[in-house]
């Protein structure tokens, strides 16, 4: 097999798991990469926007709403180390870099701009970062290892979140077809948190205030997700994120529900208290 025609088999790949039943997760070629604030902007009260660009973002792989990349920090490192490109794969040294998960939410193949929304919070090492970065800061990054593809052909969709998920989210509700049925129900603090989303004319949109609840607490989410009906003999898909213990009466609501593996993807983003949690699931 020529070089050429491996280095689209995964574009085969994603087309496939695309016109199929059930969801898959599809690695994509991974690579370490340099690239350059192009500028910062925050997009509503809860995230902030950093834009990236630069000749490093060139072939940048971008196919699935929750597809996530790495931004290293190795200048907080005793012994500053990138991890080394390994052909469609990357070698990481021990101890890994300091480095922070984010989700892609857009990335422009004309003007190789690369958006990353971060949550807001005190004392977060990515969000302090967010907050003082500057246009023209080199900025490196690991990924996408790839994502989570899903057919458009399920009958619902259920998307559900807190803050960090709403990257996601919106990501979800661009990229969904037009024709698309479902919910999406988000959590943030009050309605200064909320943005403009694009969804589908029969998603309806749920924005869900905690109010004086601290994030990671409240049930509101949990609650308000499981108010939801699917109509008999309908094929449900559903996609949950945010804080591990939240969503875990979500697990087991959509194991009750009856859908199989194939049909879901719940994940932890973020555990109140540890600073820098990864679920069992990529995300």
């Amino acid at each position: 097999m020529s070089r050429a025609d491996h280095r689209h088999r995964h574009l085969e790949r994603i087309a496939e798991v695309r016109a199929g039943q059930g969801a898959e997760k599809v690695p994509y070629p991974i690579r370490v990469r340099t690239a350059e604030v192009v500028r910062t902007a925050m997009i509503g009260s809860g995230l902030l926007r950093v834009t990236l660009g630069g000749p490093g973002t060139a072939g940048f792989e971008a196919h699935s709403p929750d597809e996530h990349v790495k931004v290293l920090f190795p200048e907080l490192d005793p012994e500053p180390r990138l991890p080394v490109q390994d052909g469609d794969m990357l070698r990481w040294p021990k101890p890994s870099p300091t480095s922070r998960e984010y989700t892609v939410r857009r990335y422009d193949p004309v003007s190789g701009e690369l958006d990353l929304d971060v949550a807001v919070h005190d004392g977060g090492l990515g969000s302090d970062w967010a907050k003082a970065v500057a246009p023209g800061t080199p900025v490196h990054v690991a990924g996408p290892p790839g994502g989570l593809i899903v057919p458009h052909n399920y009958d619902r969709y259920l998307l559900a979140g807190d803050i960090t998920a709403l990257p996601a989210i919106a990501r979800w509700l661009e990229e969904l077809p037009r024709t698309a049925a479902g919910w999406a129900f988000i959590e943030v603090a009050d309605e200064s948190e909320e943005i403009e989303l694009s969804a589908p004319e029969d998603v309806e949109v749920h924005w869900l205030h905690r109010g004086d609840a601290a994030p990671g607490v409240s049930d509101v989410l949990a609650r308000a997700v499981r108010t939801i009906e699917v109509p008999e003999g309908e094929r449900l898909y559903a996609w949950v994120a945010g804080e591990a213990g939240q969503i875990k009466p979500l697990r087991r609501w959509l194991k009750d529900l009856g859908l199989g593996k194939a049909d879901q993807d719940v994940t932890g983003y973020w555990k109140r208290g540890v600073a820098d949690f990864d679920d069992e699931h990529d995300h």
